[in-house]
Formats: C-alpha cells, sequence, structure tokens
C-alpha cells in the first residue's frame, strides 16, 4: 500500500515494557515487619537492634518509604532477611510516631529543620567548667530545643577538677534542671540512676569531655576521645550519632560535637508554655508581646509574678533572649 493512502488505523502502538498494569498509590500493609529501633546511620544504610531477638540488622530504606527522614532513636518496622548475618540488608518499611524529637537548624535564619535524635527521653547537655570556658549562650539554647522537644534536660558539668562549678549551674537553678558533676573525680553513681532504663541523648561541644564521660557509662563502647588544641578548639572526635546500650538497660546516643544551635524554628511563646506557672499567666499580655520585658514589653504579664515565679520568669527571660541572640556562634570549637 502507497504510503499516501495511510491513516491512524495503520499506527501501531507499542506496548508497556513494564507491563500493563496501572499505577497506584495504595502502599503495602508489611503486616509481619519486626520493630526495632535505630541506633546508627551511615550513607544510606541504618542499624536496627530489632525488639524480639536483640539482633542488629543493616537495612536499607524502602522505595514507598521516599524521602522520610530516618534518624537514631527512630522506631522502625523492618522486613527481608532480619537474620543479622554478616553482608545481608533488610528493608525499613514504616515508621513510628515520635514521642519526642531534638531539632535545631544551621543558624536562626535557616528555614530547614534538622533532627537531630528521635524518642529520648533525657538530654545530657555536656559542658566543661574550664578548658575550653563554659558558655551560657550554647546550653541556653540547647534547653530551649529540650523543653520544646519534650526531653528532660539534664546538665552535665566536666572537668569539675580544674575549676568550681556551683557558680556556673546556679544559673540554671529556677529552670528546675537537673545538674550532676561528671568530671574524672566526680562519681557518675546518680546520673546512671537517671539514664538507666531510658533512651538519652548527649550534646556538646567537642573537647568538653563527651566522649570521655561515654566511657565511663559505657565501659566497652571505645569512644575516641581527644585534647583540647593549643588554640582552645576542640578535636571533633565523634563523627556519626550513635546509640550504645547501658549496662543496666536502655540507651545512650552519643552525637557528633557540634558548634552552633540554630532555632529558627522556636518561638518565645512556645519557650514560655513549657512551665506551667507562666502559661496562664502569659494569657494577659498584650498582643505581639516577646515577654522580654521592659523596655520591649512595657506591659508584660510575667512583670506581675513574684517568689519562685518570678525568678524562674527572669531564667526564662534569659533564655528567650538568647533565643534571639546569636552570641553563641562565636564559640571557636570545630565541628563535624
Amino acid at each position: 500500500m502507497a504510503r499516501y493512502q495511510w491513516d491512524e488505523s495503520d499506527v501501531r502502538v507499542r506496548p508497556n515494557r513494564r507491563g500493563s498494569r496501572p499505577r497506584t498509590k495504595q502502599r503495602p500493609k508489611h503486616k509481619d515487619a519486626k520493630w526495632g529501633m535505630v541506633i546508627s546511620r551511615d550513607r544510606g544504610r541504618w542499624g536496627v537492634v530489632l525488639d524480639e531477638t536483640g539482633v542488629e540488622v543493616t537495612c536499607m530504606l524502602a522505595r514507598e518509604m521516599g524521602r522520610t527522614p530516618i534518624v537514631v532513636g527512630d522506631r522502625v518496622g523492618v522486613v527481608g532477611d532480619t537474620s543479622g548475618r554478616k553482608d545481608t540488608l533488610a528493608r525499613i518499611v514504616r515508621q513510628a510516631e515520635r514521642h519526642t524529637v531534638l531539632r535545631r537548624t544551621a543558624d536562626d535564619t535557616d528555614p530547614y529543620e534538622r533532627i537531630v535524635v528521635a524518642n529520648a527521653k533525657n538530654l545530657l547537655i555536656v559542658t566543661a567548667v574550664a578548658d575550653p570556658p563554659p558558655r551560657a549562650g550554647f546550653v541556653e539554647r540547647a534547653l530551649i530545643a529540650a523543653f520544646v522537644g519534650g526531653l528532660q534536660p539534664v546538665l552535665c558539668l566536666t572537668k569539675t577538677d580544674l575549676a568550681d562549678p556551683e557558680a556556673f549551674a546556679a544559673e540554671f537553678r529556677e529552670l528546675d534542671v537537673p545538674v550532676h558533676y561528671t568530671g574524672t573525680s566526680n562519681d557518675l553513681a546518680e546520673l546512671t540512676e537517671v539514664i538507666t532504663g531510658e533512651v538519652s541523648a548527649l550534646i556538646g561541644h567537642s573537647g568538653v569531655g563527651k566522649s570521655t564521660m561515654v566511657n565511663r557509662l559505657v565501659p566497652d563502647a571505645d569512644r575516641e576521645t581527644g585534647d583540647v588544641s593549643g588554640v582552645g578548639k576542640g578535636r571533633h572526635t565523634s563523627t556519626q550519632s550513635v546509640a550504645l546500650p547501658l549496662p543496666g538497660g536502655g540507651w545512650i546516643i552519643d552525637t557528633p560535637g557540634i558548634r552552633s544551635f540554630g532555632l529558627a524554628h522556636v518561638d518565645p511563646d512556645t519557650v514560655v508554655q513549657v512551665f506551667d506557672d507562666l502559661r496562664e499567666v502569659v494569657q494577659d499580655c498584650p498582643r505581639g508581646c516577646t515577654h522580654l520585658g521592659p523596655p520591649a514589653d512595657p506591659e508584660c504579664a510575667l512583670d506581675t509574678l513574684e517568689g519562685a515565679s518570678g525568678r524562674r520568669a527572669a531564667a526564662v527571660r534569659r533564655l528567650l533572649t538568647a533565643l534571639r541572640s546569636n552570641n553563641e556562634w562565636e564559640l571557636p570549637f570545630e565541628t563535624e
């Protein structure tokens, strides 16, 4: 047949090489998934300890999970080869709802939130009282992140043999934050009692003795430690977040040493709402009040508080001041 005699009926349609089944948004239920906790993450692979067997399984993220962020501490469902044998790989197909979240941003203008740890009950904020000297700015920002994320902050002061820690600890007393002295000359019995049976995360600058403290709490952890350099910069030793099993039960999550703790995702009202005695009072504040007090907010209701609540309001205002400032970025510590 001549070419000019062709019409639409002569067009040949190639079949779909991948089959003719239509696309669907329905996802497999994976009823046989085994649940566990994420204890490590490294280059697209996650280590998961299964609840049922206690076996550590290396996993990848299943395609149906998309770009779901999975971090250390997450509760996940796993399918595939869950034997834990060498060179085996399972798939993470589910993520349970998080009870607590520790998140930060790169700085106070960065809209992208980085989730550091999930489902931890305690946040151990580790800082040295000397060499390097303590900086209240970082501690205050870490406290804010703990309060708004649902974690119980615990202040751990190291290197107490070099300086008296009492004055620095007193700055946070009105916030009802437990303080533990965790230098090498101090007993860790009280801190061990607090964290046993729970999931606890540690944060702190490099060089403050965080890894040394972890090695004392978990004798077989063998976390690398380093000294502070001659220019006052902490040498970065921990490079990946990892959950380590405590001898008496529970987990401690060691995080990399960090320099900055951005809080772009936090507003002043969120911080104040954490404290019961302040939550009711600020309802009488004028619209748009930042709760910083005079001269910025001459009609702030926090000014009416006295006694213990008044002292707590003053302490919370210091947190709000830290939330609005960038003093913490000036710390001369190295980071990842």
